[in-house]
């Protein structure tokens, strides 16, 4: 697995970036999927997405500064990935961290999974992008 991580300061204050960071919202700010349904379960939110193609789930965890998910079963464009959208206070904001793994499975590994984790950051930097917009 390669692992990427990518950080952003937010002009509101930690409890409002929280309530922002719903599963649905998140998979909205990242921008390549859409959300197709959720599910709750006894260990957390379970969201369907993906595109006219695919679909594939993802399982959330709500963590007390944020959010953990990851590509739940076998269906998805990952071997695995897993991600930690962490919110902490700082100077009357907060900085919002947020770390991904991801695996294709593939032969090759350290030349597919930094591919994919170079496209993984993208997603990710857009999603920070995207918060920060909708916080602001």
């Amino acid at each position: 697995m390669h692992e990427v991580t990518v950080s952003r300061f937010v002009r509101a204050p930690p409890r409002v970036v929280r309530r922002a960071l719903t599963p649905e919202a998140v998979i909205r700010y990242e921008g390549s999927f859409e959300v197709r349904d959720v599910e709750e379960t006894e260990d957390g939110p379970v969201v369907v997405t993906g595109t006219d193609r695919f679909q594939f789930a993802l399982r959330f965890e709500t963590l007390d500064d944020g959010l953990f998910y990851e590509q739940a079963g076998e269906a998805g464009p990952f071997d695995a990935m897993e991600t930690t959208v962490g919110v902490a206070s700082e100077n009357e904001g907060s900085r919002v961290t947020a770390r991904s793994s991801v695996s294709l499975g593939l032969p090759l590994a350290g030349l597919t999974d930094r591919i994919a984790a170079w496209k993984r950051k993208g997603e990710l930097k857009r999603a920070l992008d995207a918060l920060a917009a909708d916080v602001e």
